[in-house]
Formats: C-alpha cells, structure tokens, sequence
C-alpha cells in the first residue's frame, strides 16, 4: 500500500534532475515507504509475538501464548496467565500504535496518496530473471510447510527418506470418517456461519454510519472496528473465557458447558474488519444521488437502502463474508482456548488434537489440514472473482 500510494510525480522530478535510478530508490521512494514499512512490520511482529499454534504444534512451551494457554485451566487460583496477557496487550498495543504513527507520518511526508498513475517499467532480461529467481525462492520458502503437510497426508510409510516410501488415499478417507474429524467439521460450520451472518450484519451498519452519515465519532467507530486486526486474537480469546466463567458479564453466553455462543462472538469479531472494509468499499463506489432520487420519489431511508444501495453493493458483501467464513473456520487462538470439550471442537483444535496422537494422528491432522488449504483456496479465489478486483485493495487507506 505504502508503494502504491507513493505520488510517482516526486521520483519524475529527481529523474528529471539527473538522479540515477538506485540513487532515487534509496534517496526518494524508501524514505517515502519506510513508515509504511515499518507499520506492516509492526503488525506482523504483533502477530508472531502472540502466536499459539505454531509453539503449540513444534512442543514449544517457552514463549508466552503457550504459558497462558497451559495456565486457563486454573483460572480462578492463578493470577499468572492474567498478567502474560496484560504484558502481550501492552506490547501489542505499544507496537499498534507505532504503527499508527509511522503511517500517520509517511501520508504527512507526502506518501499518502498517488495524484498520477504510475508507469510500468519493463525489466530488461537479466532483471527479469533476477527478480523471478528471488520471487520463485521465497515462495518456495513459504510453501515448503505445505508441501510438507501434502507429503504427509499422501504417506503410508515414511522414514528415512526425503519422500515417503509408499503413498495412500486412506488418509483422506479416514479423515473424513472419523468421529473427531466429522464433529469438528460440523462444529465449524455451524460456528462459522453464524459468526459470518453476524459479521454481515455488523459490517452493513459500521460501513453504513461510516461512509453515508457525518455522525460525529464515526472514524473512532471505524477504528473501533478495524482493531481486531491488531488487537491479537489469543487476548481477545482469553478475555472472553475469563468475562465468562460464573458470576461474570458474559456467563450468559455459556449454554451450561456449550461454548457455541461464545465461539460465534469471538469468530464474529475477530473477522468483522474484512466485512467492514467491503462494505465501505462498495458504499464508496455507490453514488448517493440513487439514494436521493429515490427518497425524492417518496421511498424511505430505508426503503432506498434496501432496495437501491444494498443489491448494488452485494458483491463486496459477498467477497466480505466469503473471506470472513473461511478465516473464522480456520480460526486458531479463539478455538484452542474456549473449545475444552471434544464435542465442541472446532477443526483447527481436531487438528491440534490429531498431531499429537499416536499411530495414523499426525498423517489424519495432515489430510484434514490438506482439506483445510483447499477450502481456503477454494473462498479467497471465489472471494476475488465476485469482487472483482485484489482482495489487497480493500485494506489500503
């Protein structure tokens, strides 16, 4: 974002002036971009700093999300796991708002917003090769993890070898057989899905008061929503077992030992942001004057908003939802922590569950991860075609 917003005007004028392309890179754009560099940095150390399933699955219990998922089953006696928490919020919030500020700076220096449209530049030969070999390693890089969970799932017999000895589908089969597995499956769509009809819900009204009203305290209710992005999800988690044990504000949420209402106001929460951002882009992109031409042909507010803007802005509804389905499946610190009971268990905690079984366990956890990765390819390429455009674009201020 910080590259797309930069004005490509500055770096014509120091070309215009004799500056050779390096020296504008290095005296011009990175200046420009570095608080936007900094401001994703400071998200993604907030999101390494707490978090839980990577630790949990590698058997790593020094670092703090593990301390204070090991400690939430003596909540009422052990003050230990509530101060971690505070210490994690009071590090995430210190970086979050670096952030702020680093981002507040680059559009005070200049590098909010682009006022012409950038050139494309082609590469010569070499550089062209150059830059396909760095892309190709680092997605390499990244997918070796997935590589890893496929070979597994696809392994029948696997020792000693860099590919496993004998392949099989009967992971797969089971995965979809066994009782955790389809339990989970079935829990996650239920949460899932009342999560995201929740978030929808939310969303249209947030973007609403947001985009098409000048209520005052309405950018404070957007940053109000957008903070969950920040705010890291095993916190939030936390805060909700704890507000919901008996005797506090949200035991009512607790149906007896069935964490359902729970888990859909977490997962609702932590996904609101992506339905937030769609609807506010579509919002954006619908000329108010169709709402005022219908309420000058006697239609109500209402009315027009039914009938008018929200068929015109179901798109971004769509991919908003789509998105914030598929991530509240897969969602990780809020399952591992209010799912206690194997009849609730989420499909990430299935997972957890599985990798650390003896026998088939882990190779079940690979082909139910496997399943996993499909369904979320499957949503995110779904979720750009009906948007029509890069998911990217709805996170740019």
């Amino acid at each position: 974002a910080a590259l797309a917003n930069l004005d490509p005007a500055l770096e014509e004028a120091a070309s215009n002036l004799g500056c050779p392309p390096w020296r504008r890179f290095w005296r011009i754009t990175l200046p420009l971009t570095m608080p936007g560099i900094f401001a994703g940095s400071a998200i993604a150390f907030i999101w390494a700093f707490t978090e839980l399933g990577v630790p949990l699955v590698f058997d790593f219990d020094r670092v703090t999300s593990v301390q204070i998922f090991n400690a939430i089953k003596d909540l009422s006696n052990n003050p230990f796991p509530y101060a971690l928490v505070v210490v994690l919020l009071f590090f995430s919030t210190l970086f979050y708002g670096l952030s702020k500020l680093a981002f507040e700076r680059s559009i005070a220096t200049g590098g909010g917003r682009a006022t012409t449209g950038r050139e494309t530049v082609r590469l010569s030969t070499p550089q062209a090769l150059l830059c396909t070999a760095a892309f190709a390693a680092l997605t390499g890089l990244a997918l070796i993890p997935h590589l890893g969970v496929i070979l597994l799932s696809f392994a029948q017999d696997w020792y000693a070898t860099v590919l496993p000895n004998t392949l099989t589908l009967a992971h797969y089969r089971e995965a979809l057989g066994h009782e955790l597995t389809l339990g989970s499956i079935a829990n996650s769509l239920k949460y899932a899905s009342l999560a995201t009809l929740l978030d929808v819900v939310l969303g249209i009204g947030v973007a609403y008061v947001v985009v098409r009203t000048t209520l005052p305290g309405r950018q404070l209710l957007d940053a109000m929503a957008m903070l969950p992005l920040a705010v890291p999800g095993l916190v939030m988690a936390f805060g909700y077992l704890a507000l919901s044990r008996e005797g506090q504000p949200l035991h009512a949420l607790m149906l007896g030992e069935d964490p359902l209402l729970l888990l859909v106001v977490a997962y609702a929460m932590r996904r609101l942001p992506y339905v937030v951002r769609s609807a506010a882009a579509g919002f954006q992109q619908v000329n108010p004057i169709l709402e005022e031409a219908a309420q000058n042909l006697g239609a109500s507010p209402e009315r027009a908003l039914w009938r008018i803007t929200l068929p015109l802005v179901t798109p971004n509804l769509i991919a908003g939802a789509l998105l914030a389905f598929s991530f509240a499946m897969l969602e990780v610190s809020d399952s591992m922590i209010l799912a206690q009971q194997a009849a609730h268990f989420p499909i990430t905690k299935a997972i957890y569950t599985l990798a650390s079984s003896l026998g088939d366990g882990p190779a079940l956890a690979a082909a139910l991860g496997v399943w996993s990765m499909v369904f979320l390819t499957i949503t995110m390429l779904g979720a750009g075609a009906v948007l029509g455009k890069k998911l990217g674009a709805l996170f740019r201020t």
